[in-house]
């Protein structure tokens, strides 16, 4: 590959490893909080289990996921100059919005939590892990809103052969914003919802003394996922007459992987939609305990929306080939003048450390999932050696 191949590769490697563990917190943040809710409002002990059990493996992932975070952003000013400087005015406006509106307030209040935990009255408690979601959210919001833009500029005009934003609303309003963030919203809802299945399935196959708790915790996963899935799709595939309004050719023409990637995508999400559908009944009278094979199926299942959420990824970047601000500034054009061998070194040094991050977000993970449910004082970072 020359230096344009690499650095467009290592970007897409970066971003998809970022994605996963973004995924995976906004889909883990949620199912807190619902516990957190039902442990506020119920006598059951066991839904504060459940908020420090999923807590822990959410601070985890949430850790790991902003080193991954920093790490990606290195590329815009390594590899990506040109797009800083024909389209930072209006490229970095939604990015600086997810920096400073939702990222900070989104860490502060996780902090509140974590360390206010049996230390603040239980309403207040629970309007941070709310608070916390919703500032995650609202970081995916503006991601979002940055990456339409690049997939149809509005709201700008070019001065001095550079592009300045003069309309803020438009970016909002742009047709390929809507859709594909709650598209994103639905399937985080699906990861978390299909993880915390699989993870109370593998207890089940441990035949786990946490009866009551995992019951709990597989009824809301399964639950979860069969309530998001159906819109998910529909999402999806509403999507469509939308790209070809604005991007037509896109799904005739796109590159080979993006093209598997749309259908590794629809695929998956059409056997989500089935077998969450086919095991809701199973839960009742603990069916799906008792045949015990479901159970194996569902800890097989945890990879499933991950690689459908980066098949898509890979199919809404890709279709955009030639174009990084389409229509308006070439990939080539957007290359920082490094030599081959640059990007090359930089590409193993990001893969590396991804990498590194990826199996200590798995290996933790795994070790706090192995141990189950434990009367903790909080879940506390990932920080603190009694993890």
């Amino acid at each position: 590959m020359d230096a344009l191949g690499l650095a467009r590769l290592q970007f897409a490697v970066t971003t998809s490893f970022h994605f996963l563990f973004v995924l995976l917190t906004l889909g883990l943040v949620t199912v807190v909080a619902v516990a957190q809710t039902r442990a506020a409002f119920s006598a059951n002990p066991v839904h504060a289990r459940m908020t420090r059990f999923w807590g822990r493996l959410y601070v985890v992932n949430y850790a790991l996921g902003i080193a991954t975070g920093i790490v990606m952003e290195f590329q815009f000013g390594l590899n990506w100059s040109g797009l800083s400087h024909y389209a930072g005015d209006v490229f970095g406006a939604p990015l600086a919005m997810e920096t400073l509106v939702a990222f900070f307030l989104e860490s502060t209040f996780l902090g509140l939590w974590i360390f206010g935990w049996d230390r603040l009255n239980r309403w207040a408690h629970l309007a941070l892990i709310w608070l916390v979601a919703l500032t995650a959210y609202a970081s995916a919001f503006w991601i979002m809103v940055a990456n339409a833009f690049l997939q149809h500029p509005v709201g700008h005009e070019e001065r001095a052969g550079v592009l300045r934003l003069v309309d803020f609303p438009a970016l909002l309003a742009n047709p390929l914003f809507g859709t594909a963030f709650g598209h994103v919203v639905l399937a985080a809802l699906t990861v978390g919802g299909v993880f915390v299945t699989g993870v109370s399935a593998y207890h089940f196959i441990k035949r786990t003394t946490e009866v009551e708790f995992f019951r709990r915790s597989l009824r809301l996963g399964v639950g979860l996922t069969a309530v998001v899935t159906p819109p998910l799709v529909a999402l999806g595939l509403g999507q469509f007459p939308i790209i070809d309004r604005f991007q037509p050719g896109k799904v005739e023409h796109v590159a080979p992987a993006g093209a598997a990637g749309l259908g590794l995508m629809v695929q998956i999400g059409l056997v989500l939609v089935l077998v969450s559908w086919l095991t809701v009944p199973l839960l009742f009278r603990d069916l799906v305990v008792r045949l015990r094979f479901p159970l194996y199926l569902m800890v097989l299942g945890i990879p499933l929306p991950f690689a459908a959420a980066v098949g898509g990824w890979l199919f809404r970047e890709l279709g955009r080939q030639p174009w990084l601000v389409h229509g308006l500034l070439r990939t080539e054009d957007a290359l920082s003048d490094v030599g081959r061998d640059s990007v090359l070194l930089s590409f193993i040094a990001f893969t590396a450390v991804f990498t590194a991050l990826a199996v200590a977000d798995w290996l933790l993970i795994a070790r706090l999932v192995r141990r189950g449910p434990v009367d903790a004082p909080a879940p506390v970072s990932p920080l603190v050696p009694a993890l």
